[in-house]
């Protein structure tokens, strides 16, 4: 009985490396055929929203948020951090993606009034307070952001202060063209209102005279 169930034990043994010397890689044949694809993917194109923006700066970091319930920062993410100007309206956006899975850390506008500051004790870290709108809603957030090196973190602060200040010269311009333009809007009103209460001429004496001399002339002539 011992014999009988060890027998087959050993010829499958046997077929197994006669099987691994006749295909030692364990690869199947190649029979040179072609092979269709069993489902047919279409291209799909993905818009980033980028599409219509200049790059202004484009920079390893990682990002911190600050957590004001657990009074402590929490990562949002390591990516590459991008300053976007839109083409057209000239707004510059600061846009962060994590790097492996593209979702969006921070979204906000460099607007005029932001501040940025070096992070206390890093050089390699700046802080600064924006509305941001990474999460689909505004929110007051205050973001840490930190860098490879000091040289990267210097040249990202410069070109946000440098956005921001040209932004506030772009918006003391709109003001001043916009109040020209009221002031010449009111003072238009004021002359066309002067033009409607300005009493209608009358006529002089004579004319209406003359007029109605003719009247009577024409009469006569009738009758």
């Amino acid at each position: 009985m011992a014999s009988s169930t060890v027998e087959p034990k050993l010829e499958k043994k046997e077929e197994v490396e006669a099987e691994v010397e006749e295909n030692p890689t364990g690869d199947d044949e190649d029979t040179g055929a072609p092979v269709a694809p069993i489902v047919k993917l279409q291209e799909v194109s993905v818009s980033t929203g980028e599409e219509n923006e200049h790059v202004l700066l484009d920079l390893k970091s990682k990002l911190y948020r600050f957590d004001k319930e657990g009074s402590q920062w929490k990562e949002r993410g390591v990516g590459t951090v991008k300053l976007l100007k839109h083409k057209e309206t000239g707004k510059v956006r600061l846009v962060m993606r994590q790097s492996k899975t593209l979702k969006i850390c921070a979204n906000h506008l460099v607007l005029p009034t932001m501040s940025i500051q070096e992070h206390a004790g890093n050089e390699k870290s700046c802080v600064w307070h924006a509305a941001d709108f990474a999460d689909g809603e505004l929110k007051d957030e205050t973001f840490c952001i930190r860098f490879t090196s000091v040289e990267n973190c210097k040249a990202f602060k410069e070109k946000v202060e440098e956005i921001a200040e040209s932004q506030q010269t772009k918006s003391g311009e709109s003001e001043e063209a916009g109040a020209a333009a009221t002031e010449l809007i009111e003072k238009l009103s004021v002359e066309s209102k002067d033009k409607n209460d300005k009493p209608e001429d009358k006529e002089a004496p004579a004319a209406t005279e003359e007029k109605e001399d003719k009247k009577e002339e024409n009469a006569d002539e009738k009758n």
